[in-house]
């Protein structure tokens, strides 16, 4: 069981019948009355996103999820496929199940399965990937005052924003949480 005073980020919790994982708490001190927790709470089925404020003495229990390593092999139409690299199991997950996960994610490369009780709902890629620029317009010199940045194509198909001085066939890090251009490699 975890209160609602010791709410964090990305905990998943099972509230009526349902699991959700935390997507932004804060706890709030009124000058009059008592003090509550408000959240943002992700439903990790439907992928509905609710809006709920706790007492701080609020008790739930902890959701188990199983991470598990698995290989991205493909994608054909709408589906896109997954291997378990220890007992080559495969699973197929649609686009909507799997979300915008696999934007900066290749072919071959591990990502992580998250379940609930033998269900797969969702997909977290690495937090950090190397690709490969495949289009981009070219930088002006001198055009650096502000730190301008412009859009890049990289080998996945996905858009980032990189400074001017990044050019086509560069490999660049990417964050994939935000989506941020990192560095050049």
């Amino acid at each position: 069981m975890i209160s609602a005073g010791d709410f964090r980020n990305g905990i998943t919790l099972e509230i009526d019948n349902s699991v959700f994982q935390i997507i932004e708490f804060q706890h709030v001190k009124p000058g009059k009355g008592a003090a509550f927790v408000r959240t943002k709470l992700k439903n990790i089925k439907n992928g509905g996103v609710v809006e709920k404020t706790f007492r701080p003495t609020d008790k739930y229990p902890q959701a188990h999820i199983e991470r598990s390593d698995m290989q991205f092999l493909y994608s054909d139409g709408d589906l896109n496929y997954f291997m378990n690299v220890e007992s080559f199991d495969q699973i197929a997950m649609t686009d909507d199940q799997v979300g915008d996960a696999l934007k900066f994610v290749k072919e071959n490369d591990m990502v992580k399965m998250l379940s609930h009780q033998g269900s797969v709902f969702s997909i977290e890629p690495p937090l950090f990937v190397e690709l490969v620029i495949t289009e981009t317009e070219p930088g002006f010199k001198g055009d650096t005052a502000t730190g301008a940045s412009k859009p890049a194509t990289v080998e996945t198909g996905a858009v980032v924003y990189v400074p001017l001085f990044v050019e086509q066939g560069d490999k660049i890090s990417i964050d994939t949480r935000s989506g941020e251009y990192l560095k050049r490699v």
